[in-house]
Formats: structure tokens, C-alpha cells, sequence
């Protein structure tokens, strides 16, 4: 299945049906009057979190989403079936933003999460509905009114606990599938990884999604390369493992180059905790990585942690490095949701 974190949709609730117009004409009946029901509601367009979807392909095929109009109303009072909801399956991690206005209309980060994103509209009354005392015989009747026509940017930004940050061929993929099941495709050229990818990391009993994305370069935050699109995966993650190519030319330089992509892209990612990994060291010296984190610590790293993902060496320690960092994180944010009352 292609992936697919970006898609435009034109969505419409159902109008509300006519209402009618009608009198009872029945044999031996004296005093006839106005029996014209109520039309139906339109039905209303809803958004709903669904396990097993991790992509927004569906809605790049089909773009017009239509809930069904209001049956008219009828004589001798029967008022109009309502229409049918329409209900949109996105996955987990969708955002829904209206084209026109750029507002945030829903986040949804939960299975079975659900919101209302166009209201149907309701049905016109009938005659019946104006019968007076003074008005015996009225003909008047409401038309229903319309659905709410809306075009929307669905957005999806995946739900992981630890993200891989760094430049082209830093090891991220080989990484990746060195402490997880996920099977990325991995090779020895640029921007092999072309799509976000989740798998499940598995230490000390615990467990944690790590996500993986396209690597970065040099003015992706202004279009370059892949460009910054697929930063949003990461927004979400309580740490960033930012991994380094040991057997660079520059490590300090590529290190630079990744957090000033982090800071121009914003939405808070250079204040995440991140931790910096040092990959490749099979292929080093004691004195070159040693030389290595020094440089790696005058750029600015705080933690530099040394690792191999090919070899498998000082992974371990990495991955609890990023539990902890994920413990704590989570912990904190319980804390502000659920803490006692403050003043």
C-alpha cells in the first residue's frame, strides 16, 4: 500500500428535506385542514479514528465526500426520513484542517475518537406546522435547509514514542531494523528510506514505537531535497535519537546542519529531548571516536552516546537511554493533566 501523510477533501452534509404542503380531502369528512409533514434532516459528515490504517491513500482517490439528503415531507402528517451520516475512516494521528480559514478543526490521536465536521441541515415545516386559530387553511411550508459545504486538508502525523533524526545514509534504516521487526529498505546511496516507518522496539521487557524518517539535508526546511515534510511524523515523540555518521568528513558540521533544520522547521521539535548517537564506530579507531565526541560536544551535543547499528554494538544502552527519556516525558505529561487543583 502506498503511503500517503497529506490529502485535500471537498466534503457536504445532506440538506434537510422540503416540508409540504397538503390538506385531508377524505369522503365524509366535515372539516378538512392542513396536514403537511416536516422534512427530514440532512445527514451531518463525522470523522472517526479506526485501527489498521496508516495512510491517507483512500482519500487521494476519492476527494468529494456527500451525506444524504432529507426526504421531503408528506401528506397526511408524515414527516421525511432523515439522511444518512457520512462517516470518514482516517487513521490514527489525522489531523483535520479547513483550506479557508487554516483552523485546526480536530486532532485525532485515539481509536475510536470521533468529531462532528459538517452539521446537516435541518427540514422545513410543513402547513401543518402554521395552523392558527385565525389561520385555519394555511398553504405556507418551509424549504429545508442547505448541507455545509467545506474543503478540508486531512493531515496525518504518526503516533510514536521515539523518533531518528539525522542526514542521508546515517545509518537511521539500518538502525531501525537492527531493534525492531520493520523491514526498511536499506542500501548504500541517498534517501533510500522514501516513507515514514514504524516499528516496535522491544528492551528490558518494555516496549516503545520508533518512528523513522527520510533523512535531512541542507535547507530542507526551505524545500530542499525532501524537504521538511515529513518532520510532522516526529512532532509527537516524547525523544529524537539523532543519529551521526562517524565516518563523515565533518561530523560537527552534520550535526549543525540537523539542528538548524530542527530550528527552522519549529513546532517545538529543537526543544524535544534528544539524545545524539554516534553510529558507525565499527568502523573507527578508539582515537577517532574519541576525537569524534569531542567534536560532536563543541558543536553543542550534551549526550553523545556511542553505537553501531550494523554491528549491534552499544544499541542496547541507546534504547534504554530513549526509554528513560520517554518514562520520564510521559510522566510529566500525566502529571499536568491529572495533577491536583492549582490556583
Amino acid at each position: 500500500m502506498r503511503f500517503l501523510d497529506q490529502a485535500k477533501i471537498y466534503i457536504q452534509s445532506g440538506a434537510g428535506g422540503n416540508g409540504c404542503s397538503s390538506f385531508r380531502r377524505e369522503a365524509h369528512v366535515e372539516f378538512g385542514g392542513p396536514n403537511g409533514g416536516d422534512g427530514g434532516r440532512g445527514g451531518d459528515v463525522w470523522a472517526e479514528a479506526v485501527p489498521g490504517l496508516n495512510t491517507l491513500i483512500d482519500f487521494r482517490y476519492m476527494q468529494h465526500h456527500k451525506a444524504q439528503r432529507g426526504q421531503n415531507g408528506m401528506g397526511r402528517d408524515r414527516t421525511g426520513a432523515g439522511g444518512d451520516d457520512k462517516v470518514l475512516k482516517v487513521p490514527v494521528g489525522t489531523e483535520i484542517i479547513d483550506l479557508d480559514t487554516e483552523e485546526l478543526i480536530a486532532d485525532l490521536t485515539e481509536v475510536g475518537q470521533r468529531v462532528l465536521i459538517a452539521e446537516g441541515g435541518n427540514g422545513g415545516w410543513g402547513n401543518a406546522r402554521f395552523k392558527t386559530s385565525t389561520n385555519r387553511a394555511p398553504r405556507q411550508s418551509n424549504p429545508g435547509l442547505p448541507g455545509i459545504e467545506r474543503t478540508l486538508i486531512l493531515r496525518l502525523k504518526l503516533i510514536a514514542d521515539a523518533g531518528l533524526l539525522g542526514l542521508p545514509n546515517a545509518g537511521k534504516s539500518t538502525f531501525q531494523a537492527a531493534v525492531t521487526n520493520a523491514k526498511p529498505k536499506i542500501a548504500d546511496y541517498p534517501f533510500t528510506t522514501m516513507h515514514p516507518g514504524l516499528g516496535v522496539v522491544t528492551v528490558d521487557g518494555a516496549e516503545f514505537v520508533l518512528a523513522d524518517i527520510p533523512g535531512l539535508i541542507e535547507g530542507a526546511s526551505e524545500g530542499a531535497g525532501l524537504g521538511d515534510r515529513f518532520l510532522g511524523h516526529v512532532e509527537r515523540c516524547a525523544v529524537l535519537l539523532h543519529l551521526v555518521d562517524g565516518t563523515a568528513e565533518d561530523v560537527a558540521e552534520d550535526y549543525r546542519i540537523i539542528v538548524g533544520e530542527l530550528e527552522g522547521y519549529g513546532g517545538g521539535l529543537d526543544e524535544k529531548p534528544r539524545i545524539v548517537g554516534l553510529n558507525k564506530t565499527d568502523a573507527l579507531t578508539d582515537d577517532e571516536i574519541a576525537e569524534r565526541c569531542a567534536a560532536l560536544e563543541a558543536a553543542g551535543a550534551t549526550r553523545v552516546m556511542i553505537l553501531s547499528g550494523a554491528a549491534g554494538t552499544g544499541v542496547r544502552e541507546v534504547l534504554r537511554a530513549m526509554k528513560r527519556e520517554i518514562d520520564a516525558v510521559r510522566a510529566a505529561e500525566a502529571t499536568g493533566e491529572d495533577g491536583p487543583w492549582m490556583p
